[in-house]
């Protein structure tokens, strides 16, 4: 039986979607294990993010708190705001309390992707805030740590992303996830899913 890795993310502007889509990517690249795209539900209205400028939604369908307990493991993928991660991610998880209460999550993997504005916007506080959430249901997290090798230690380009996970800076929104912000996100991708793999197998 398939080892099933759903990626749960929110996206405003498209940047985490995108570090989303290359992880999946890395998940399927593994043999045996089935990754699906999920997205989180919207919280603000049309009109509020129409003055946001934010574009439609992708076709990506939304999940239900529920359907969290059919998947082997997590990767879960939001912007930041203020450090942390962004309420509309926060509100699913708020809405998680019935899986909480029967600790349905406990004892499976997951990880942790995200978006920053800037250098200082978030990058390790966002993913170390994020990690109560997965505490609370017994979710085992598991880090890239150093496994992307030199590009961990790129200094001549900006780069986002830390041993937390793979990440990317937004800027104003015009910047868009590097070549190398979404090599690391397959790889985080790819080496989650061989753990989600061998946990599953030795269960």
């Amino acid at each position: 039986m398939a080892t099933k890795v759903y990626i749960v993310y929110y996206s405003m502007y498209g940047h985490v979607e995108k570090l989303a889509e290359e992880i999946q990517k890395g998940a399927a690249s593994v043999e045996g294990v089935e990754a699906k795209l999920w997205q989180v539900p919207e919280t603000l209205s049309e009109d509020v993010l129409a003055k946001m400028s934010a574009p439609p939604k992708s076709d990506v369908p939304i999940i239900t708190p529920n359907e969290l307990a059919e998947a082997d493991g997590f990767i879960f993928g939001f912007p930041t705001r203020f450090g942390m991660m962004a309420a509309q991610f926060k509100a699913f998880m708020d809405a998680t309390g019935g899986l909480w209460r029967t600790q349905q999550l406990a004892g499976k993997p997951a990880g942790i992707f995200y978006s920053t504005g800037s250098q200082g916007g978030g990058q390790e506080t966002t993913p170390l805030t994020a990690i109560t959430q997965l505490t609370h249901h017994g979710l085992i997290f598991v880090p890239i740590g150093y496994t992307f090798g030199a590009g961990m230690f790129e200094m001549e380009k900006v780069k986002g992303g830390t041993p937390y996970g793979s990440g990317t800076f937004a800027g104003d929104g015009s910047r868009q996830p590097s070549e190398l912000e979404l090599e690391q996100a397959f790889h985080q991708g790819k080496y989650f899913s061989a753990i989600a793999k061998k946990l599953k197998s030795a269960a």
